[in-house]
């Protein structure tokens, strides 16, 4: 039976712009935790990190040690609230500051009714598929002991996927997640990464690229990569993919 082709969308009158937001520009919205640490550039906070404009929105109470050691517990609510208010602002996607917020993917799309990105641990299915046969993806994350096998099946990560935590690190655990101070020592940060790193390898040999759950970590995946000479994928790399399917880029024709 033949079928009709759908009729396209109507275009826009000539030199009439549409209206139905408050924000232009701005496609994507981020959901931040309320932290008060340094945010360099590469943290998933420090709108420098992004070449194109995002909008963003803290959630109150939602601080780092409530979200990674206590589970998010009751902060459901307010994260789709503030979901909710940044699509009445112009979001047509939404993502979120902390890989521990996957058990929340779910309820934010059926809330906010658009594309959300809660956690980088997404990412571990389609590396997968990249890597050779005898080849597997490793986590880092800034917490080992509080990552349930709730956070990694709602990011779509198998159960046996070998993770590495921060928490007997010298500095991002402690200023991260403990609250110690509003310093960060740059160098020590980037060597409990390092460490880290060579902990998981050391143990699962057949890792062939790594995944960090922690929004916070991109600053350092070049100095990962460089050392280890492995794929590293963050925080960054998805919102850059999931951007670029809002905006796709125009080409010559």
């Amino acid at each position: 039976m033949n079928t009709l082709p759908p009729l396209p969308l109507p275009s826009p009158k000539p030199g009439i712009a549409r209206g139905g937001k408050a924000i232009y520009g701005a496609p994507l919205g981020i959901l931040m935790l309320e932290a008060r640490f340094p945010r360099i550039p590469g943290d998933m906070g420090n709108a420098e990190t992004w070449p194109f404009p995002v909008l963003y929105r803290v959630v109150r109470g939602a601080t780092p040690e409530r979200v990674v050691l206590q589970g998010a517990k009751g902060l459901l609510p307010d994260f789709l609230d503030a979901a909710e208010e940044l699509v009445a602002l112009g979001a047509e996607a939404i993502a979120t500051n902390c890989g521990f917020l996957s058990p929340f993917q779910r309820e934010l799309a059926e809330r906010a009714k658009v594309p959300v990105a809660a956690s980088a641990m997404m990412q571990v299915p389609w590396v997968q598929a990249l890597l050779p046969p005898g080849r597997r993806v490793g986590i880092i994350t800034i917490c080992a002991t509080t990552l349930t096998p709730a956070h990694l099946a709602a990011a779509g990560v198998p159960p046996d996927t070998p993770v590495v935590g921060l928490e007997r690190g010298r500095e991002l655990f402690r200023v991260l997640i403990k609250a110690e101070k509003e310093e960060l020592n740059v160098a020590a940060a980037e060597q409990d990464l390092l460490d880290a790193a060579r902990t998981l390898l050391a143990r699962n040999p057949d890792v062939g690229a790594i995944v960090l759950e922690c929004t916070n970590m991109p600053p350092y995946a070049a100095a990962l990569r460089e050392a280890l000479g492995l794929p590293v994928y963050d925080a960054v790399t998805m919102i850059e993919w999931f951007h670029a399917g809002l905006r796709p880029r125009r080409f010559p024709r």
